[in-house]
């Protein structure tokens, strides 16, 4: 683990501090949200220098903080001509043409940003410009960086320690590219599991969510009341999103959560509170409702709630052209999201008709003048606490450019670990552990598929279609088991062979990300599906069958948990899959090496032959919390 003497203070300061700095009481009957004491007292000298910084700001340079474009849709010459405050690059967003270009380049591009925003000609004033990607498992649109674990993996492995450990290499790896701010994590307790981004959240279960969220958090941009907090080796993290994401009818993506205002709290609002807890800079508003109110529309939640009665001081950021969707509003125009509280909006291609439309919309009254005072306070002391004004150029940085570093052999030893503690045996009728001496078949749609293993948000935005080349430093399942077989006297074995001791089937899910992968049926289709063929005919030989499921939720299949010997849910476990290898294979004489310690984070449903209208309509095959060891 890496570790050094200032993250272990850091562990249980976190965990002693926390329930100081929430305080619940005073009028907690007459709201379900509790009032939380600053975890980053402000700075007076930053929040002079920020006084002095906007009182010689024009209506214009405060509106262009608020922008944030794309950066295939904008130039550095643009960045300092309209004073715009931060770029993304989305999934499958690469400053190349092709995303296995040159790891140079991100700096590069990194660097012609700041500097524009930099200049101070014309009349121009330095304010850096913050660069936001989403890392949401490892810095997954960069060739070459360690690919965690999905959420649900390690919503499943549930150990606080690791989810810091992750945090704090996600933090060093994105800093090498010069970028200062990743969108993770997602903190959205999903409830039903159809929904399109289920791997996303580490649990149904509320108190997984709030914990494994808060020390990520810790992980990636520091502890508060400790001299690592958005030091050079740390970046800005967004808790997202903003808020009931997991919890919308039938699970559709961008859809209507239907709660009480204290059921919204109690299930969804708790990771929240851990997240201001310990000092999230910025916070991503949802896309979907909350009782038919669009979030990023909704007042009294952004304003009322989030800053003013959770005290949240830094930014409220939208997602992708999420203010097309409010009444009255387009992709080009809309003041309703500024007034209820959003501070930055995410318009990734026609930012500028937006940012053109805003100021028309200031003068003219529509958006009164304090909205934008507070908008643009709130960026500027994001972007103080995290140093952007004293520390020089993205390559200047202390591990800018450290291409050694970026999935390191050490960086990719805690993504194994966290590949083997994710690990979920749901059954197994003597056939597992395998000795490390046999022959094993090792076959399957996911056996030798980085793309599945990996699944969305890898490379690009759906994480398909990607080159063989992109999955640079990927270990697939076939090569991890054919290299801990190697180094223990045992081998892969072929189809054909006759001696074969067990057969592992690796099978599951496509990659998708988002609506892309909403279901209507939470069952798994066996129906002409090949991995399930092959099961059954490598049964009818007499041959021991080890399902490995690669997917982002759990899924009904009884048939295939049924004809199987073991079944292991393998989640989807990103580039260092030899993890399960790792657990699977035991030593010569067939004792573990490495235990089951995975634990379900969300019920698994038993089949149904009907189309069903909720995971909730399926009987709970195996309940949250089941797992089997050795």
């Amino acid at each position: 683990m890496i570790k050094n003497a200032l993250m272990v203070i850091a562990m249980l300061v976190s965990h002693n501090s926390l329930a100081d700095d929430l305080s619940q009481q005073g009028d907690a009957k007459k709201s379900p949200w509790p009032r939380i004491r600053p975890s980053i007292e402000r700075d007076a000298e930053i929040e002079a220098n920020i006084d002095a910084l906007m009182a010689k700001m024009t209506l214009e340079q405060k509106v262009g903080q608020m922008i944030q474009a794309e950066i295939k849709s904008i130039s550095p010459e643009d960045v300092a001509k309209y004073h715009i405050g931060s770029v993304l690059n989305g999934g499958g967003g690469w400053p190349t043409d092709r995303a296995d270009g040159p790891l140079a380049a991100w700096l590069s591009l990194a660097n012609l940003f700041h500097g524009a925003s930099m200049d101070t000609n014309d009349g121009r004033l330095a304010i850096p410009v913050i660069w936001g990607t989403d890392a949401v498992h490892g810095h997954n649109n960069v060739v070459g960086a360690t690919i965690f674990p999905h959420n649900i993996g390690l919503g499943a492995a549930n150990n606080p320690d690791l989810m810091r450990d992750i945090g704090t290499i996600t933090a060093r790896e994105v800093a090498i590219t010069g970028i200062d701010w990743a969108f993770s994590p997602t903190v959205a307790v999903a409830k039903d599991t159809r929904w399109g981004r289920s791997y996303e959240s580490y649990s149904s279960d509320t108190s997984i969510v709030s914990t494994l969220s808060r020390e990520y958090i810790l992980g990636i941009q520091g502890h508060p009341a400790l001299d690592n907090f958005l030091t050079e080796e740390k970046i800005v993290a967004t808790a997202k999103h903003f808020i009931g994401d997991g919890g919308t009818n039938d699970g559709d993506d961008q859809g209507n959560t239907v709660l009480s205002e204290k059921e919204l709290y109690e299930i969804h609002g708790k990771p929240y509170v851990q997240a201001i807890g310990v000092g999230v800079q910025t916070v991503m508003v949802s896309f979907s409702s909350w009782n038919g109110e669009k979030m990023h529309g909704n007042k009294y939640l952004l304003t009322d709630v989030l800053k003013n009665r959770m005290g949240f001081d830094g930014f409220v950021i939208s997602d992708w052209n999420a203010h097309e969707q409010l009444p009255g509003c387009s992709v080009t125009s809309c003041a309703d999201i500024i007034n209820a509280g959003v501070d930055m909006i995410m318009v990734p291609v026609q930012w500028h008709a937006f940012l053109k439309d805003t100021i028309s919309e200031v003068k003219k009254g529509e958006i009164p003048e304090a909205r934008i005072e507070d908008a643009v306070r709130r960026i500027l002391r994001v972007k103080h606490r995290a140093g952007m004004f004293k520390s020089g150029r993205p390559s200047d940085h202390l591990l800018a450019g450290r291409a050694t570093l970026l999935g390191s052999d050490q960086h990719r030893a805690i993504a194994r670990q966290a590949v083997r503690e994710s690990l979920v045996l749901l059954k197994n009728e003597g056939a597992l552990p395998l000795k490390s001496n046999s022959r094993i078949l090792v076959v399957g749609s996911g056996a030798n598929s980085p793309s599945m293993q990996s699944g969305g948000w890898t490379i690009n935005w759906q994480g398909r279609d990607n080159p063989r080349e992109y999955y640079k430093g990927f270990t697939t399942i076939v090569e991890g088991f054919k290299a801990v077989l190697s180094e223990n006297g045992g081998q892969l074995a072929r189809e054909q062979d006759d001696d074969i001791d067990a057969a592992i089937v690796v099978f599951g899910e496509d990659p998708y990300a988002e609506f892309e992968g909403d279901l209507s049926n939470i069952d798994f289709d066996v129906n002409n599906n090949d991995d399930y063929k092959l099961m059954k005919a490598l049964k009818a030989k007499g041959i021991r069958v080890v399902a490995v499921y690669l997917g982002g939720r759990p899924r009904g299949m009884d048939e295939i948990i049924d004809v199987s010997d073991a079944f292991v849910a393998a989640w989807l476990p990103g580039s260092e899959a030899d993890g399960i290898a790792d657990v699977l294979i035991g030593d010569s004489g067939g004792k573990p090496r490495h235990d089951f310690l995975g634990r379900l984070s969300f019920n698994w449903p038993m089949s149904k032959t009907e189309k069903v209208k909720s995971p909730a309509a399926n009987s709970s095959r195996f309940p949250l919390g089941y797992g089997l060891k050795y």
